[in-house]
C-alpha cells in the first residue's frame, strides 16, 4: 500500500517577488477577498477555511496564484496546510501597496 504524501510547494524568495505578478494576483476579486481574510497579523487559514463561494478546484487555483506571486506562504501541520500573508516581505518590497489595497472599498 502506497503512503499518501502532501505536496511540497515552492515559494518565491523575497528577491523573486515581482510587482507585476502581485498586482495581477490581487486584481481578481476572489483572491483579493482571500488576502483580506489573511490581513490580520498572525492570521493563518487552512486551505479549506477560506470563506469564498468557489469550488475546491477553483480555490486551489487561487491559492496557487497567490503562492506563486509571493503573496502567501504556507505551513504544513499534519495533513492541513495553513496559509498566511507575507506582509513583511510585501511591505518591504512595495511600501504602502498592501495597506492601500486593503483600505480600498469593496
Amino acid at each position: 500500500m502506497a503512503a499518501t504524501t502532501t505536496p511540497q510547494y515552492v515559494y518565491p524568495g523575497q528577491d523573486e517577488i515581482r510587482i507585476e505578478a502581485v498586482l495581477a494576483a490581487l486584481a481578481d476579486p476572489v483572491r483579493l477577498d482571500m488576502v483580506r481574510q489573511l490581513a490580520e497579523p498572525g492570521t493563518e487559514i487552512s486551505c479549506s477555511g477560506f470563506d469564498v463561494a468557489v469550488t475546491k478546484s477553483t480555490l486551489t487555483h487561487h491559492l496557487r496564484t497567490l503562492r506563486e506571486a509571493g503573496i502567501i506562504i504556507g505551513r504544513q501541520q499534519g495533513t492541513t496546510r495553513y496559509n498566511s500573508l507575507r506582509r513583511n516581505d510585501l511591505d518591504e518590497l512595495f511600501p504602502g501597496l498592501l495597506q492601500g489595497v486593503l483600505a480600498a472599498r469593496r
